[in-house]
């Protein structure tokens, strides 16, 4: 991964004194799925004429990486249930080979791609909130868990790097806290528990469904001692920044066991709302019909498909400026809100 771009340097600094390197790009809203938190089937797919074309996605990244961002990660919906993913995915390696290329899945439809994943060197987080099949069936809507730990036993085993994302939902799936946690006892994967977020008018989120990150963490700690993950550059030095960058917003333990086992793994707690990790925040987002979006909890999103389609680089260049000057720090939002965090749900928005 490029920590450093002498030849596309950081332009993407917000007001907050934040450089944007990350772009995370929905390629679609549709999703074989459909969980409880993230979809709602009375909102309908976005048209297929507003979705944006493979080779206009690959212009926003073309401009993207002039101004600096060097990761890339894809997500949906699903980024498989859309035809020639795996295609453009490889169009994009042989462009920017230095530009580290990450994807988020729920590994339902991923299996004939793990070879050519490998190849490529893209890493993968795991959507799995659930290790009991009829509970991950009332949560997907499908009964597809065998599907899903059989692929990400065949990328343990083809050693892609491999992150599990729980949403953590009290009176769902907080039962299963050991046995989730537990597969980064054996494995070199982090396992993250995500707090629930309440994101869309229609949300089922509810106090009595939120687990915060300290109610997580207690539980963690009645299984294991916890020991912080200290990360470090190649020269073995420890930098902060450095920590941000390579864990992104997820903060990390090492689990060791009541035998004095240590685990291969990590886990890990996102607190996305009892704790903002907003001052560290490098991301911009692009929804599937083509809008910038800089934060989740903002409304305010930057429409680029008809400057892609009508006018060319330097207009969707200077929309990307003006987004980036105007991100907000979005725990300040999300204390002011009293009910969702966003109108959109997650699949609207790329997850």
């Amino acid at each position: 991964m490029q920590e450093h771009n002498e030849e596309h340097p950081a332009l993407l600094t917000d007001a907050h004194g934040r450089t944007v390197r990350y772009l995370r790009i929905s390629v679609t809203d549709r999703c074989n799925l459909c969980c409880r938190y993230c979809r709602d089937d009375s909102v309908p797919f976005i048209p297929h004429e507003n979705i944006l074309r493979f080779e206009e996605i690959e212009r926003v990244i073309a401009i993207a990486t002039e101004l600096g961002v060097h990761k890339l990660r894809f997500t949906g919906g699903e980024p498989f249930a859309r035809k020639g993913f795996l295609d453009f995915l490889v169009k994009i390696h042989r462009r920017y080979p230095d530009t580290a290329l990450k994807l988020t899945s729920n590994g339902t439809l991923l299996g004939p791609a793990l070879e050519t994943l490998k190849e490529l060197g893209v890493s993968v987080n795991l959507s799995l909130d659930s290790l009991d099949r009829e509970k991950y069936a009332a949560i997907t809507g499908k009964d597809e868990l065998p599907t899903v730990l059989d692929n990400m036993r065949r990328m343990l085993e083809l050693g892609i790097p491999l992150k599990i994302n729980a949403v953590a939902m009290r009176g769902v799936n907080d039962v299963e806290l050991p046995a989730l946690a537990s597969m980064a006892m054996d494995w070199p994967i982090d396992v993250r528990f995500i707090e629930f977020m309440p994101m869309g008018d229609s949300t089922i989120w509810s106090n009595n469904l939120f687990w915060p990150a300290a109610d997580i963490l207690e539980t963690a700690r009645k299984h294991w001692r916890l020991e912080p993950v200290v990360l470090r550059r190649k020269d073995g030095t420890e930098s902060d920044d450095h920590a941000a960058e390579e864990r992104g917003p997820a903060k990390l333990w090492k689990l060791r066991a009541p035998d004095g086992r240590l685990s291969k793994g990590s886990f890990g707690l996102i607190t996305s709302v009892t704790q903002s990790f907003c001052q560290s925040c490098n991301r911009l987002r692009l929804t599937a019909e083509g809008n910038i979006r800089t934060c989740l909890f903002d409304d305010r999103e930057y429409p680029i498909r008809d400057a892609l389609r009508e006018k060319g680089p330097e207009e969707v260049r200077r929309i990307m400026l003006d987004a980036v000057s105007r991100k907000p720090v979005g725990a300040e939002l999300l204390a002011s809100r009293h009910g969702p965090v966003a109108h959109k749900r997650m699949s609207a928005i790329g997850g």
